[in-house]
């Protein structure tokens, strides 16, 4: 395709506003002054069409047989291409029946062949990298990835980093450069598009992740092993997760979000091998006594797994001490660790310790939540992470989202990110609640622990479910650690 004809489909696509420029809201929680949303080309055929033919124009020389659109933005991309070439075309399901074959690849295809993935744009890798991993497991190769558009933010030298090739019919400069020589945007637009770029990298060749909030960088502190982790730890509690999740290979918890004890006994027991940590919300049910807490408790000492009461403290201290200790449940006496808001202030870590710290419990900080719309966000944010620095006695960790993205990144390595709202698929339901990948939270956010709950308790078989979360997450952690 000409130069002219390429810089003539950089405008079409901003004038359709598949570019578009101003104070967006990324996933990770950043403000972008640009954003690229390439799903409005499936309203422009001629595009999608120009779009096809020149990414097509990028992958020839490459060796493969089969291609594969990474759902959902690039699948008309690649269908696309498959009608006008007519290289058969497979298809990845982000949510695999529970019913039917049970496929994660749809299409006719034989073991042994290569694969080219498809994808709209590329921003860190982790998208292509969680469609490489299924096509992988059904025995097909994967060597190259083609994209309408790199972001230059270190996509590339993840996908290198795992042996595969990035062609790309335009990088982010290129689209800048374009729009700015036609009077599209000025430069001023420019210069803040590419400094957003250049300061916020998700990976670069000598593996070092970039501080979104500041101009140097430095080693992702998350990455280091739990091993070594386990030594800085302060909190009593803090040790004793790290040591579970290495002896067992596991930082999966599971939430037992279910209505009965009886169902909360079955499914520990069931998910019990696969587990570091089981999440639980006590006052769903209708009855609690001492011999539901023996049995409990017998199951974690069992399956060697720590229990995590969900209770979510939001009160002045003196209250929560009564909370904690005393009541109906006594969450105190048989849960190992719980966790808190940070809205009423420091008091609230105080007045749990009193109760806590000498009995060797662990306290975690609510400092992001997985539920769409939720004001666990920003100033919060960095306050929560501010008072867990300054009290690692009794504060082993946080739940958490992005910790990557935090200014100044994910903090003390003695302390443990955990982060609910996972599945294998990335996406979310009805109610507000957003689902990633292990691989993403894992490897790109900076998280520790993935929290699994419909995903495994709802399952046909939680316990076969449970061992494939728990195979993800800890892959996910070697990942992350060898990229470091």
């Amino acid at each position: 395709m000409p130069e002219a004809d390429i810089e003539a489909l950089v405008l079409s696509l901003a004038e359709i506003e598949a570019v578009k420029f101003g104070e967006f809201k990324l996933k990770s929680g950043l403000i972008s002054p640009i954003y690229i949303d390439l799903r409005v080309i499936v309203s422009f055929p001629d595009i999608l069409k120009k779009v096809s033919d020149l990414m097509w124009k990028k992958v020839e020389g490459a060796s493969f047989s089969v291609i594969c659109g990474v759902p959902y933005t690039a699948l008309p991309i690649a269908t696309c291409m498959s009608l006008t070439t007519k290289v058969p075309m497979l298809m990845r399901r982000k949510e695999i029946k529970e019913y039917g074959t049970k496929k994660a690849i749809e299409g006719t295809f034989q073991q042994g062949q290569t694969c080219l993935i498809v994808e709209d744009l590329v921003t860190s890798g982790a998208s292509v990298m969680e469609t490489v991993d299924p096509l992988e497991a059904v025995g097909l190769k994967v060597s190259d990835v083609v994209v309408l558009i790199d972001r230059e933010q270190g996509g590339g030298a993840r996908l290198a980093s795992h042996g595969l090739c990035l062609h790309s019919a335009f990088t982010l400069t290129f689209i800048l450069e374009t729009l700015l020589r036609h009077g599209k945007i000025d430069p001023r637009t420019a210069a803040a598009a590419k400094e957003f770029v250049a300061k916020n990298q998700t990976f670069d060749q000598g593996n070092v992740v970039k501080d979104p909030a500041e101009s140097t960088t430095k080693p992702s502190i998350a990455r280091l092993p739990f091993s070594e982790r386990q030594t800085m730890a302060q909190c009593t509690m803090a040790k004793r997760l790290f040591e579970v999740m290495m002896k067992k290979k596991s930082n999966l918890a599971v939430a037992a979000d279910v209505k009965t004890v009886a169902d909360l006994l079955s499914v520990a027991d069931k998910v019990g091998p696969h587990i570091c940590v089981l999440k639980t919300h006590v006052d769903l049910f209708t009855s609690w006594d001492d011999s539901t807490v023996a049995m409990l408790r017998d199951l974690a000492n069992k399956h060697e797994f720590l229990i995590f009461e969900d209770r979510k403290f939001a009160d002045i201290g003196n209250t929560v001490v009564g909370q904690y200790e005393g009541g109906i449940y006594r969450i105190a006496e048989w849960s190992d660790m719980t966790n808190a808001h940070m809205v009423p202030g420091p008091g609230i870590i105080d007045g749990l310790r009193s109760v806590g710290l000498s009995r060797g419990k662990g306290l975690l900080l609510l400092a992001e939540m997985s539920s769409a719309g939720n004001l666990a966000n920003g100033s919060y944010t960095l306050a929560t992470k501010a008072a867990a620095e300054t009290n690692q006695d009794f504060v082993m960790g946080y739940i958490s989202q992005t910790p990557n993205a935090w200014p100044g990144g994910p903090g003390s390595p003695g302390l443990i990110h955990m982060t609910p709202g996972v599945q294998l698929s990335a996406g979310g339901d009805a109610l507000g609640q957003q689902y990633n990948t292990p691989e993403h939270v894992i490897g790109v956010n900076g998280s520790d622990v993935i929290i699994v709950g419909r995903g495994i308790i709802k399952a046909t078989d939680p316990a076969a479910a449970a061992a494939t979360y728990q195979e993800a997450a800890w892959h996910a952690y070697l990942n992350a650690v060898q990229a470091s």
